[in-house]
């Protein structure tokens, strides 16, 4: 698949991947899934589910940092500035930091894989799930298969071809 093959599947994600509701108990659903998840493959991540005013599921499994959760912060703060998956980023920009005439900081902003925009039906993007501690494209291959799992929609239609 061509870089351009890749943007058109994440924009997919970004399109049909969208949740019919949005509360606490579907951001606990979320958070410990993919919990689990690094559990059972143990995968040394952070992981927070959020809505734009206030986190609702944070966890860290071994393995990770408080250099895991700064990296969050600023994948989070990426998502919800440009609207869409912090991996998009990735494949239209590179990783390389912004500009200063951005105005996005790269100590509060992030070009990195593992922030995905939580789209609630009839809301728009109202949070992200974001996760830290495996290379970019994983981290975001995390998110996308337990999104996939929890609306029931198959992994493979929505999964990217491993590098």
């Amino acid at each position: 698949m061509t870089v351009q093959d890749d943007i058109a599947l994440v924009k997919q994600q970004e399109r049909e991947l969208v949740l019919p509701q949005f509360d606490e108990d579907v951001a606990f659903a979320l958070g410990s899934a993919l919990r689990e998840r690094a559990l059972a493959d143990s995968l040394g991540i952070v992981i927070d589910v959020r809505s734009w005013d206030r986190q609702m599921f944070f966890a860290a499994t071994a393995g990770t940092s408080a250099d895991n959760a700064e990296w969050v912060r600023r994948k989070i703060n990426t998502v919800r500035r440009f609207h869409k998956a912090s991996y998009r980023m990735v494949l239209e920009r590179g990783e390389v930091p912004f500009s200063p005439q951005s105005g996005a900081d790269p100590a509060d902003f992030v070009i990195a894989g593992g922030g995905f925009p939580i789209r609630a039906l009839n809301a728009g993007i109202i949070g992200c799930v974001t996760v830290s501690g495996l290379p970019g494209r994983q981290d975001h291959g995390v998110v996308v298969d337990m999104l996939c799992d929890h609306l029931g929609k198959s992994r493979d239609t929505y999964r990217l071809a491993a590098e």
